[in-house]
């Protein structure tokens, strides 16, 4: 049984020995480690608050990107309405405009195709009494070649005007 248990004298040498490497290591290397390990601790505290604090900054431009994006698209329809109602008003107004040029010919077209009929009318009628006088003329020539034809019209002319007098 000696093999299981330790002697007296080894565990009082192990534990002098514990005792000496405690010192040492707490004299010397204890606060190194433990100033090292706080640092760590503090570097890696702020590495997650600056890691935290991008999170959040990227939240806002998250946020504010997604803003713009909405102020562009609502600026865009905006455009496109303005547009869209600007393209029908110069369509209207083109519209109106060939409509007002149509009628304004047509109108233009009425009096021209009048006075040229007016004018056809005129031309007409002069023909038609030129043609009368010279047809007339040459029937009272040839009725009134003789004393008696005349005679016999002046007659009948006065019987007529005095029956219109009447």
């Amino acid at each position: 049984m000696n093999l299981v248990t330790p002697g007296l004298g080894l565990i009082f040498w192990q534990t002098l020995t514990f005792l000496i490497v405690l010192f040492v290591l707490s004299r010397f290397a204890w606060k190194p480690i433990l100033s090292t390990i706080k640092k760590r601790e503090d570097e890696i505290d702020e590495a997650l608050k600056a890691a935290q604090h991008a999170r959040q900054e990227m939240a806002k431009l998250q946020a504010s990107n997604e803003n713009l994006l909405k102020e562009a698209r609502a600026e865009r329809d905006k455009m496109m309405r303005e547009a869209q109602q600007t393209a029908n008003a110069i369509v209207g107004e083109a519209q109106e405009k060939a409509r007002t040029e149509g009628n304004r010919l047509m109108e233009d077209a009425r009096n021209s195709i009048q006075a040229e009929k007016a004018a056809a009318l005129a031309e007409i009628r002069n023909q038609v009494a030129e043609l009368s006088l010279s047809i007339a003329e040459k029937i009272l020539k040839e009725k009134l070649a003789n004393d008696a034809a005349q005679q016999a019209l002046v007659n009948s002319y006065i019987q007529e005007a005095q029956s219109s007098l009447n």
